[in-house]
């Protein structure tokens, strides 16, 4: 949860270039975007400003407004992929299908403008150091149900070893489809065992070339 973008910094947003997701603003208006997940600073000279996944949202109108009930407007919730287990249940909705989509096609930008050969078959260096985020994000996009705290569907887990997030689920089929879609976005897949549960689950990395 977060505030939403001042009016300054929407009409920054609102103005980025509609296919690259380049931003013009005062440096002040760029550093804020950067530090709220919405834009990112070029690391190659002459180290421009663009659009994050959550940024192209925001651009797009999908922003989403939480009011706590008899209070105004004053949060708006910045885009988070289903990684499994929320409280909630799973949002399946038309909405939701629009929001995921805007976030998959700014994920992709990113790719674009980001990897050396502006290759998007392959994640890039936002998606690892967003591992959970980037792969949760890639299986919703592909129409894979994340589990609720009390269903079946994905999880999508951090774990200790570097670049490498685990994806559980229950369905043997699904565990199967999930590698699939994983390593059709450029992600290493591997399954592996449980030692205590014998539960089999993925091991995940994105794939550098």
């Amino acid at each position: 949860m977060t505030r939403p973008p001042t009016a300054a910094q929407r009409r920054v947003i609102d103005a980025a270039d509609p296919v690259t997701g380049r931003l013009k603003g005062t440096e002040a208006q760029l550093t804020a975007l950067v530090k709220r997940g919405l834009a990112f600073r070029h690391p190659r000279p002459p180290h421009d400003h663009f659009l994050t996944p959550e940024g192209h949202r925001v651009r797009q109108g999908v922003e989403q407004i939480h009011e706590p009930a008899g209070q105004a407007p004053a949060t708006a919730g910045v885009f988070a992929a289903r990684v499994g287990g929320e409280e909630e249940a799973p949002d399946t909705g038309p909405s939701r299908v629009r929001e995921v989509h805007s976030a998959w096609q700014g994920l992709l930008e990113l790719r674009r403008m980001t990897n050396p050969d502006g290759a998007t078959d392959r994640p890039c260096g936002w998606e690892r150091a967003h591992l959970v985020q980037a792969a949760a994000l890639t299986l919703e996009a592909a129409g894979h149900r994340p589990a609720g705290r009390d269903s079946g569907g994905y999880r999508v887990r951090a774990t200790p070893q570097p670049e490498a997030v685990a994806v559980h689920e229950a369905d043997p089929g699904a565990l199967r489809a999930c590698a699939a879609t994983l390593e059709q976005a450029g992600w290493q897949v591997g399954e592996h065992t449980e030692p205590r549960t014998r539960d089999r689950y993925l091991l995940a990395s994105p794939r550098r070339a």
